[in-house]
Parts: C-alpha cells; structure tokens; sequence
C-alpha cells in the first residue's frame, strides 16, 4: 500500500514537473513530508532520505522529458550546458549543508522556500520582461513551427551566478530548480515559453546525475522507496512531456500556487513549532 502511494505521488511530480518544467522534485518532497510527519507513514524517512529519494527521481523524470522535448526540437543545448555548468557546483555545495539541517530546520527552510515559489507563481505574468539581460548578453534565435523568430540571450557571468543558486537549492532541498529557471528564462532572458521548459529540464535531469552521486556518497538514497517512485516518475515525465504540447497548463499553475503556499505555510510553522 505504501509503495502505490510512493508510485502515485511519483506519477503525479513527473507529470507536473515535465508541464511546467518543475522537475517535479517541488511536488514530491512537500508531498513526502507531509504524509511522514501528518500520517506517520515513513517514519524511517528524515528529511536527508527524501531529499535523496527526490535528486534520483529527476534523473529520470529529466530523463525522459529532455528525450520528448528534443523530439520537437525545443532543447538549447549550448544554454542547458552552461547553465549546468553554474548549477553543479551549487548542488554539491548545498547537499552537504543539507547533511546538517534536523527536520524543524528542514520544514522551516523549506517552508519558505514554497512560500516564496508560489508568490513566484502567482505574480510572474504580472511582470513585465527585462531587456537589459539580452541586449548586454549573448545572443540567440529560435524560429518555432509557425515560422516565427524569437530573439532571448543573457550575460554569461549572471547566467552562472543564478544557476548557482539554483543548483545549491536543488542540492539542499531536492528540487529540481525549474521553478525558478523558468520564469527567469522567460522574464530576464526571453526564452520563447516552450524553449525555457525544454531547456530547463535538460539542466536538471544534467544536475540531477551530479546531484545524486553527491547524495549516494552521503548514504542519503532509501532504496526500497526508490525503485517505487521511479517508474511513476518516468512515465508521469513522459504524460506532462506530451501535454505541454497540446495543454493550456494555466489551470494547473493556479493549483500548483495554491497547493505550494499552503503546503509551504504548513511547513514553516511545523518548523517554527515543532522545534
């Protein structure tokens, strides 16, 4: 029973993370610490075993969402390596201070973390794109199938000073940083939409192999669960891969704002308190 719970929870972040090009590490380890700290149903499981669970799961739910994506073409290559490149040095960093944290500093961290992506969510199509990134960075062109051009680019040095950051949270939390690339893809560096998801899970499922070999190293990897989330992951990435091209996901996004900032001020005060 608990193993299909784990799959299912695998299947629904990699149908969410390969949509919206979350990864789908920010759906499974709210949803991990939730039924183990509200159902007691993985007592055995800290939050450095989740967080472990989580980096190995993007390795195949990048896996398989990078392969649909590089089918119609919307993979930047060049872009995805060099945002890789500032990534893993930030995950290694930040899954060695993850080696520290007890679960009340866990919750609390990360709590805020959720609070902070769905108030990303909610106001980033409010925000009004920034043009200074590509008109004093490298530059690009993407042509999509309707024959039109786009025109994105960023400076090299920003680019591998947020992917730090980006790979440090991924490190520490577990998450696949497409929550934030994303919308800075698209805002500060104007990626066409489709090109930002893309792109963006071929850093993390990059991220997530350097990710997980940290992580092994730190016997952080529950096994038993791994081999039940995997699976569901995998094919849930390739779902979310094939409704990107077919859905309007701005449904789901109002519901992923929803579910992050409640589960998010859940875990702060959890956090707060149980400490």
């Amino acid at each position: 029973m608990i193993f299909l719970l784990i799959a299912l929870v695998g299947l629904l972040s990699g149908i969410v993370g390969a949509l919206i090009g979350l990864g789908g590490g920010v759906i499974l380890v709210p949803a991990m610490l939730f039924l183990g700290t509200s159902f007691a149903f993985f007592p055995e499981l800290p939050p450095q075993k989740i967080v472990g669970l989580s980096v190995i799961m993007m390795i195949f739910t990048g896996l398989s969402s990078t392969l649909s994506y590089m089918k119609v073409k919307t993979v930047d290559y060049r872009s995805g390596l060099l945002f890789f490149a500032g990534s893993a040095p930030g995950t290694i960093i930040g899954a060695f201070v993850n080696k520290g944290l007890d679960l009340p500093s866990f919750q609390l961290y990360f709590g805020i973390l959720l609070v902070f992506l769905a108030l990303l969510l909610l106001v980033k199509d409010r925000l009004k794109a920034v043009h200074w990134f590509v008109q004093n960075g490298r530059n690009f062109t993407f042509r999509d199938s309707m024959n039109k051009e786009y025109v994105y680019g960023y400076p090299v040095w920003f680019a591998l000073l947020l992917t730090f950051g980006v790979g440090f949270a991924s490190g520490l939390f577990g998450i696949g940083g497409g929550s934030i690339m994303v919308p800075a893809m698209i805002l500060l560096f104007l990626f066409p939409p489709h090109v930002a998801v893309g792109t963006s899970m071929f850093m993390v499922f990059l991220s997530a192999i350097v990710n997980s070999i940290t992580h092994l190293s730190l016997g952080n990897v529950p096994w038993l669960y791994t081999l039940a989330v995997v699976p569901g992951a995998y094919v849930g990435a390739k779902i979310g891969a094939a409704w990107n091209k077919k859905v309007d996901s701005g449904t789901l996004v109002v519901i992923l704002r929803i579910a992050l900032l409640v589960l998010g001020l859940r875990s702060v005060y959890e956090g707060i308190f149980s400490s």
